[in-house]
């Protein structure tokens, strides 16, 4: 940040133009503090909707559509209707729900981790890992129901041993 003329602010091009090379703003540009405030704000909502992306409380650009569209065409039930979003990293199945933290180890996680380990062996994964995930709260998305791999057969929240 620097110091115009008068003492009014002007804000770094970074903090305009976060994806763009450094620049230094003319006092023209931002020479008040409700200007400043106004490009904090912002960038702020900025931050903000790509930490709502993260909460996975609905479809991201993280969304895996292949297992989404799996789930979608194979199960039309209550339970399929509390999945939020599936994300796919590797071997690795993430099924977020819209269940509270309090149901780890309920029917409904259980059956979608069940769905998750169907849909990873119809993809001709060997070594499963499911996470099924609760809705976004104070503790982020709690694991519910996982599959650690295949010396984990049952669904039921399990912890690896430590090492």
């Amino acid at each position: 940040m620097t110091v115009a003329a008068g003492g009014a602010f002007a804000v770094a091009g970074s903090l305009l133009h976060p994806a763009g090379p450094p620049t230094t703003a003319s006092p023209r540009q931002v020479t008040t503090p409700a200007a400043v405030e106004a490009v904090v704000e912002t960038t702020v909502r900025s931050e903000t909707k790509a930490a709502s992306a993260a909460k996975a409380s609905g479809p991201s650009k993280f969304t895996d559509e292949k297992a989404t569209a799996y789930f979608r065409s194979r199960w039309k039930d209550g339970t399929a209707k509390r999945v939020r979003d599936i994300r796919t990293t590797g071997r690795y199945l993430r099924i977020y729900t819209n269940l509270p933290e309090s149901a780890g180890n309920s029917k409904t996680a259980i059956t979608l981790c069940k769905r998750g380990l169907e849909y990873l062996a119809e993809q001709g994964e060997r070594n499963p890992v499911v996470f099924v995930q609760a809705k976004y709260g104070g503790n982020g998305n709690p694991v519910l129901a996982n599959i650690l791999g295949p010396d984990d057969d049952d669904c039921r929240v399990t912890h690896p041993k430590p090492r």
